[in-house]
């Protein structure tokens, strides 16, 4: 397959710092074309495509109005990959997520045979759409298609098609007659990451963009192939083992009932902490960080840069968080501060090339 990052007919696969260098400049070209639609949340689309080049899900969450459907299909379209919205209800049933099989009669012959009608499901980004106000078994039906990347219809499997994204948006603010999300289907998204409002200047701009004729004409830059080229690249980005101790640091002074020494937020406002899919998704999140910031290897900044979106919804705080007003940012915020990173073998980071190579 020829690389999708090369440009010219000179750039090789093998050379670590152009193939790091086309990531960089395509980001850019997608970041640009999702500003022609989205004003300002420059953090959230970072984001959210730090995210997709990792092959993960994610959860999206903001109050309404703050264009969280807007940007997911936005974003879809600068990737040129199938997209489906799919509007979560409390009468959706799981087949009309996921498909069904219907009775199918053969003219000519009389026979009938059922056959399976794929659903909304079967596309390359799926918008779960207030994925909070379907019932239990509707978000279940979620977890195979996320975790295992199939459907299973009948006895018979069916693959989905690669690369595949669930991006889901939830309202924080009305919760009455909807259905929270259990936290084995919570972990199973890589991100939670928060929308706020826009400031005065760019709510100003938002205004005066939606509020005229002109309607912005977003081009895509990267393919299917492309992006999972770039997946593939993002899981060869080298990390040196104090890196990856420092991200288990992070995610097993969390752990309240483990018999070690915990920090004072951890004993006094958790009550449940984050599992190794956590540490997992900390050290993916930081090699496509660092693609993204141009870096060649990991550093500590960028499992820094990723842990509140990758630990905020896998740690559960308990009344006394509640009554002090301390929610699961601010856990991880403090950890981030009071967790040192171990320089003793820092001169151990290695670099991208000697895996490529």
């Amino acid at each position: 397959m020829p690389d999708p990052l090369a440009s010219k007919p000179t750039r090789t696969p093998t050379d670590p710092e152009t193939a790091v260098r086309d990531v960089t400049d395509a980001y850019q070209r997608i970041a640009d074309e999702v500003h022609k639609v989205i004003v300002g949340q420059d953090q959230v689309v970072d984001e959210l495509l730090t995210c997709i080049i990792c092959g993960g899900h994610a959860l999206v969450v903001g109050v309404p109005g703050l264009a969280k459907t807007l940007l997911i299909s936005t974003l879809a379209k600068t990737l040129s990959l199938g997209f489906s919205r799919i509007q979560f209800t409390p009468d959706l049933m799981p087949s009309d997520m996921t498909g069904t099989e219907v009775i199918e009669e053969d003219k000519s012959t009389g026979s009938r045979e059922l056959r399976f009608v794929k659903g909304p499901i079967f596309s390359n980004v799926i918008l779960a759409d207030e994925i909070n106000r379907t019932p239990p078994k509707t978000q279940a039906a979620l977890l195979e298609a996320m975790q295992e990347r199939q459907v299973t219809a009948g006895g018979v499997r069916h693959p989905l098609p690669s690369p595949y994204f669930v991006l889901a948006t939830q309202n924080p603010i009305e919760q009455e007659g909807t259905y929270p999300l259990p936290e084995a289907q919570l972990d199973r998204f890589m991100f939670n990451i928060l929308i706020d409002y826009p400031t005065e200047e760019q709510e100003l701009q938002i205004v005066q963009q939606t509020t005229s004729v002109d309607q912005a004409d977003v081009s895509p830059v990267l393919s299917g192939e492309d992006v999972l080229r770039i997946q593939n690249l993002v899981r060869q980005v080298p990390v040196a083992d104090h890196i990856v101790r420092y991200a288990l640091r992070l995610t097993r002074s969390t752990r309240v009932r483990e018999k070690t020494e915990k920090p004072a937020v951890v004993q006094n406002y958790v009550s449940w902490g984050a599992g190794p899919r956590a540490s997992q998704f900390l050290i993916l999140a930081a090699k496509a960080k660092a693609i993204l910031d141009g870096q060649t290897h990991v550093m500590p900044e960028h499992v820094k840069a990723v842990a509140l979106p990758v630990m905020r919804h896998r740690i559960i705080t308990n009344f006394n968080a509640e009554a002090d007003g301390v929610t699961s940012n601010d856990v991880v915020a403090e950890l981030i501060k009071s967790t040192p990173v171990d320089s003793a073998d820092a001169s151990t980071t290695k670099r991208m090339d000697a895996v490529l190579k």
